[in-house]
């Protein structure tokens, strides 16, 4: 929004490094306002999947195959927005279209969401305290993050 505002700020141009920095420096309430706009929620679910595939650790999943759907409160028709992201033949393929059958499915706050995948925070301490659910297969949700080098 605020390139298309003339700005001069591209989410998509952004490093990595300075992303993880923003959303380290910004407050819960800022997270919380971000995840509730429905547009720049969405703007920045897409760009946190887009760039999975650049921090995936393909030697860390040489022998894995997993199907991740994901589910973030605030979305569209069902009150969730959701991403799949698929694991197999040491690739890693994440986005919006959800055309395979999930091993599991992880379901957050986006805002929480976006301190994890930033590395800002732990989630194994979402998951003590409530605010990750899974449904599926437990492995696929507990290896995930090892196949990836988070930033932080």
């Amino acid at each position: 929004m605020l390139d298309t505002a003339g700005a001069g700020v591209r989410l998509r141009a952004m490093s990595t490094e300075t992303l993880v920095d923003v959303v380290r420096r910004a407050s819960k309430e800022q997270l919380r306002a971000l995840a509730c706009h429905p547009e720049l929620r969405r703007l920045f679910l897409e760009e946190i999947f887009r760039r999975m595939s650049d921090h995936f650790l393909p030697e860390k999943a040489k022998y894995s195959s997993m199907v991740v759907n994901w589910r973030f409160s605030g979305g569209d028709d069902d009150g969730f927005d959701r991403f799949q992201t698929v694991i197999e033949d040491g690739m890693c393929l994440s986005g919006a279209d959800l055309v395979r059958e999930p091993d599991t499915t992880i379901t957050l706050a986006a805002d929480d969401f976006f301190r994890v995948a930033t590395g800002n925070a732990a989630v194994a301490t979402l998951f003590v305290t409530g605010k990750v659910r899974v449904k599926g297969e437990y492995a696929p949700a507990v290896r995930f993050a090892g196949f990836f080098a988070l930033p932080g």
